[in-house]
């Protein structure tokens, strides 16, 4: 007998609909222009109003059943039921509620949740305290990470669409036995729209939204065009086109901040005999033009922060994913249900660099990702198991070319940002039982086998400068036991907790990046370096009884081996050269509370709160002389709160506070960043937005937002670039 009950279709929770698709890994290619075709494509894809589509609203009310999440077990689990804490955005939640421009600026006003910004085109999430390679990014379950992925914040999540996606599911705290590597301060799985509402079988209309906004004069536009696929399927294509100015802070524009990007999405579902179904989905991804501005002479100074020198860093970036995900009934002993994925994801960075004295380089790289995954999974003897295995290989090129500021060549390096002609494989075998015991008590455990190996065929020595390679590879067994117990039958209150052991391997980043880090330094090849390791182990009570849903969560991460940048003294084209070294012991703990209270019929409270200290051995100068200092980059004590009044389903207006503490527990590497963190520290702030929203008809939907009604000029702990002043954002969708 099932541990639960398990849902095997898609289902309704109230106005949500949830897709129930078990989580996979990686894929994908295409190309497209970005140029004056965006016209000619969007009249193309208006005009494309396939036929067979369903109504543009839900008429029949339907029971509001328990949120349902995929992404913490593999399976599908009601979100109060399983020990991790999460968090469930819908799609109406990221566009008509939130008016989120990006998908990191879609979790801001999360618990743990601190969205940096180097630039306004490259946003990273700190989840519980890590950002980058130490945070998982999944799309429709396949890794957006990959072997080049750096330290620190980075700009990938930025390549996700948040008009694209129709479920974002985000796991805070490590999830290294179900999805491998990185996967330490929290994993986010982003769920694309797809053609057909699959429980009812019927499609979806054709829809457009657009979305404004003052304070940086952007334009977005997104068209989805959905279709019958003979009887027992659907198609979806979706375009988004967007066009961002420079950015307003409350302090005044913020020159280079702008940049455009075009986003192509196509999805075909298929239901075959014999109980098969098969989706296969494309995303194209086209960033171009966005500025590093902070590192320029066109970066303006925040409380005392300085500006560069350089006068243009300029980077495009550019994604394909393209892949296929088949699910069968297994009808055996071994499994209940099996899914097979395979993809292939293309990514491909270039960077532009003007320096002071017109001498200028290019950059960049390129990364094809071929993945297979098998999952199966069966009720059976003590529970539910869910095993399977994922292989996932890497091939990357890389270049550098330097230019006298005449414009002649003066140099072509041995590789770009990491080794040139290289390969990075991931293979990983996992298994997890999850049971019911004594009737209130459910156990989750699980154990991964994980083998990584990096094969690089041509890296610069960091100390004679000439050409050489390395192979190398890593291995390691990692597992994670948790438990929720249900306090009294029928309460809705349960407490949990959990023991979770992280890894991460090292990637081509940390073993061959050449490359420039943070404020006046860079970053030479490291080979030898090892795994990181991670302990953690967290409690909490959740409560969801009628009118009031509270969370309450502590978390305990203790952290073995961190790779870190450390000085080695040498200056290097007037930088100062880092290394990297197993050399961070320490930890990062932190609470976490977040509640919602309904007062009547139209009123609805919310909050969270955040707090979380950390410290880790690090090496602060050249000498061999370690030192526990304040986790770079830490989150301060953050507050988040909605009023929200609803007194219809056809309009709603709502008020929130955003509100975060100065941060001046700074590491020594915090207090050289001078470009993006002002002396003592980054000031605290509290921001208001207004937000309401009406249904104008059955096919019309607008929402307006007043972001920072005040026009405070602040900036997030860590970013280059200070946050908008007084918004203005409009958003309108129109179904037909």
């Amino acid at each position: 007998m099932s541990a639960r009950r398990r849902w095997r279709e898609p289902f309704r929770r109230g106005d949500r609909l949830y897709y129930a698709k078990r989580v996979a890994e990686k894929g994908g290619e295409m190309s497209l222009r970005f140029s004056g075709l965006r016209w000619c494509l969007m009249t193309l894809l208006v005009g494309w109003k396939l036929t067979g589509g369903a109504s543009a609203v839900e008429t029949n009310p339907v029971r509001r059943l328990p949120e349902i999440v995929v992404t913490p077990t593999r399976t599908e689990s009601p979100r109060t039921e399983v020990p991790f804490v999460t968090d469930c955005l819908t799609e109406g939640e990221l566009v008509l509620r939130r008016a989120a421009r990006t998908t990191p600026e879609a979790l801001r006003e999360l618990p743990s949740v601190m969205v940096q910004k180097t630039a306004h085109g490259q946003g990273s999430p700190f989840l519980r305290g890590f950002t980058g390679f130490r945070t998982l990014l999944l799309i429709d379950g396949i890794r957006l990470n990959n072997s080049v992925f750096r330290e620190g914040p980075n700009q990938y999540w930025n390549t996700v669409d948040p008009f694209s996606v129709s479920r974002m599911e985000v796991v805070r705290g490590p999830a290294s036995v179900l999805f491998g590597s990185d996967a330490i301060g929290g994993t986010v799985n982003a769920i694309p729209r797809a053609g057909w509402d699959p429980l009812t079988g019927s499609v979806l209309p054709t829809r457009i939204q657009y979305r404004f906004g003052s304070a940086e004069h952007s334009h977005i536009w997104r068209v989805d065009a959905n279709g019958p696929l003979g009887s027992s399927g659907a198609v979806h294509a979706g375009l988004t086109l967007k066009r961002f100015g420079d950015l307003r802070s409350g302090a005044g524009r913020q020159p280079k901040t702008g940049y455009e990007e075009a986003d192509v999405d196509l999805r075909a579902d298929y239901r075959l005999p014999w109980g098969l179904k098969i989706a296969v989905g494309h995303q194209t991804v086209l960033q171009d033009d966005a500025w590093r501005a902070h590192k320029t002479v066109f970066g303006r100074s925040y409380h005392g922060t300085t500006v560069g020198s350089e006068k243009k860093r300029i980077l495009d970036q550019r994604r394909n994913l393209t892949y296929a995900r088949l699910w069968a009934p297994g009808n055996s002993v071994m499994a209940d249900q099996i899914e097979v994925v395979v993809s292939h994801h293309r990514q491909e960075e270039t960077q532009y660099r003007v320096k002071a004295d017109e001498t200028r380089d290019w950059q960049g790289f390129s990364v094809d990702t071929f993945g297979v995954g098998v999952q199966l999974s069966r009720d059976g003897f003590l529970g539910e198991w869910v095993y399977g295995g994922e292989y996932y290989r890497d091939y990357v090129s890389t270049y550098s070319r330097k230019y006298a500021a005449d414009g002649s060549l003066k140099s072509r390096g041995i590789q770009g940002p990491v080794g040139d002609d290289s390969t990075y494989d991931a293979l990983g075998v996992y298994i997890q039982n999850l049971a019911a015991v004594a009737g209130r008590l459910r156990v989750i455990s699980g154990v991964r086998y994980n083998r990584y190996e990096a094969d690089v065929g041509r890296f610069q020595d960091p100390v004679s400068g000439a050409p050489e390679s390395l192979r190398e590879d890593w291995s390691a067994v990692v597992g994670s036991a948790r438990l929720l117990y249900q306090l009294l039958p029928g309460s809705g209150v349960n407490v949990f907790a959990g023991l979770s052991q992280g890894f991460r391997a090292p990637n081509l980043s940390d073993l061959t990046r050449l490359d420039t880090a943070r404020t006046d330094e860079i970053e030479t090849p490291s080979p030898g370096v090892e795994p990181e390791h991670y302990w953690v182990w967290e409690a909490g009570l959740r409560s969801e009884t009628g009118t009031l849903s509270l969370e309450l969560a502590y978390f305990h991460t203790i952290i073995e081996d961190m790779i870190l940048r450390v000085p080695t003294g040498r200056i290097i084209e007037e930088n100062r050269e880092v290394t990297k070294k197993n050399a961070g012991d320490g930890f990062v703990h932190g609470v976490e509370l977040a509640a919602a209270l309904r007062i009547g019929a139209d009123w609805l409270l919310r909050g969270n709160l955040t707090w979380m200290e950390g410290e880790v051995d690090t090496y602060p100068t050249s000498d061999p002389v370690k030192k526990r200092e304040p986790m770079s980059r830490i989150m301060p004590l953050t507050v988040n709160f909605t009023a929200r009044y609803e007194p219809t389903d056809r309009w709603w207006v709502e008020a929130a506070v955003s509100a975060a503490d100065k941060q001046d527990r700074l590491s020594t590497r915090d207090r050289a960043d001078t470009q993006r963190i002002p002396p003592g520290g980054t000031p605290g702030y509290g921001v208001v937005t207004l937000r309401s929203g009406v249904r104008l008809s059955p096919h019309l939907a607008l929402t307006a937002v007043i972001e920072n009604v005040t026009d405070r000029n602040y900036r997030i702990h860590g970013s280059g670039v200070n946050e908008p002043g007084r918004n203005f954002v409009l958003v309108a969708e129109y179904k037909f």
